[in-house]
């Protein structure tokens, strides 16, 4: 299994289209999958006078709106065209996730992408969730602050748009909770969902604690839905995606930065790039050591086996005649004789031949 790792750039760039073309040259360095920004209009997204989040004003460190942050942090649409054609000449997927309608069709019908993300902070908005899922495009869904209810509310709204994505069924129409638990329990709809979706488990806070991650939240997702199961981490440092990995996630999305002592809201829970190429190099190794389910002998212990194995040995000089016993049949290495498991067979048997204490004992001399 290859682990998809998205690395997020996000809103890293402050608004500098320049800056956003460096965090590409640094996941293109790192060796990532995906990386990932963020597309929207701040005037779409927040009320003029809405407050920031504790861990936005803590890392700014600045009395201001929520709209005049977002607003420092936009990059235009042409920009974004710009970045994502770098990422293309680069190699690397571009990726974005959307905060508004407007930002949406800007991604899919301007931009042409075939994935889109949904933030956690949008699985409740249905309607939103509707228009992303109508677009037919595959979609990678955080789940941060997310009950199970309210995840599988997404995933009914999310198998109803796949459903009737060509139809193009308008988000105004009356719809019930009904239709989308329909679309949800359908076949069809469990087989969109399987090819289309993954779900990312994620704590949404900047950083998070350690002892809020709750990775065995992975192994429920798993049971419960039976679709792609990933991990957006926002704690410190790169240990935690590395557990994911080993613990079963798919995908890994991880914020990054240039620099942790950048301005801005989201830096100081990003890795800076050296961290971003150990994480990725970590992640590939763990891959690796995953390996098979099935408990054999690899090939690198078939050369060890006989080496640090025993066998049955004669403890001390046997003669033709003799009866084994515990007192003239022992256990040593080397392992390329009779194995100690068949210790209790051998007893009582005769010996067919003269051994000189030490020689293996093999059944042809018995």
């Amino acid at each position: 299994m290859t682990t998809l790792i998205i690395a997020e750039a996000g809103v890293n760039h402050n608004g500098d289209e320049k800056l956003a073309y460096q965090l590409v040259d640094a996941a293109v360095a790192a060796g990532v999958d995906i990386v990932k920004f963020q597309t929207f209009k701040a005037k779409n997204l927040v009320t003029q006078h809405a407050q920031q989040a504790q861990y936005q004003q803590t890392n700014t460190n600045k009395e201001q709106s929520q709209y005049q942050l977002l607003k420092q942090l936009e990059l235009t649409f042409e920009s974004h065209k710009s970045v994502k054609n770098y990422c293309d000449q680069k190699g690397i997927e571009y990726l974005s996730t959307a905060f508004d309608s407007e930002s949406l069709r800007f991604l899919v019908d301007e931009m042409q992408l075939k994935r889109l993300k949904i933030p956690s902070g949008e699985l409740t908005n249905s309607p939103f969730i509707l228009e992303h899922a109508l677009t037919g495009c595959d979609l990678i869904v955080s789940t941060g602050m997310a009950t199970l209810v309210e995840i599988r509310q997404a995933l009914g709204v999310i198998a109803y748009g796949y459903l009737h994505s060509e139809k193009r069924i308008p988000t105004s129409q009356n719809l019930s909770a009904e239709d989308f638990s329909q679309a949800f329990a359908s076949k069809e709809g469990q087989q969109l969902l399987l090819d289309k979706v993954v779900l990312l488990h994620c704590t949404t806070e900047y950083p998070a604690p350690f002892n809020e991650v709750n990775l065995n939240v992975l192994d429920t997702l798993d049971t419960t839905f039976k679709l792609t199961v990933g991990y957006s981490d926002h704690t410190q440092g790169i240990i935690i995606p590395i557990a994911a990995v080993a613990k079963g996630a798919q995908v890994i999305e991880k914020h990054f930065t240039l620099s942790r002592a950048l301005e801005g809201p989201d830096h100081q829970a990003s890795i800076e790039p050296d961290e971003l190429i150990a994480m990725v190099e970590a992640i590939r190794v763990t891959e690796k050591a995953l390996g098979s389910v099935i408990k054999k002998p690899s090939l690198s212990e078939l050369k060890n086996r006989d080496i640090v194995r025993k066998s049955l040995v004669a403890i001390v000089p046997i003669a033709k005649g003799d009866v084994l016993s515990q007192e003239n049949v022992g256990i040593m290495r080397p392992g390329n004789g009779i194995s100690p498991t068949n210790y209790w067979r051998v007893l009582g048997k005769t010996s067919k031949k003269t051994f000189n204490s030490g020689d293996l004992i093999e059944f042809d001399d018995l």
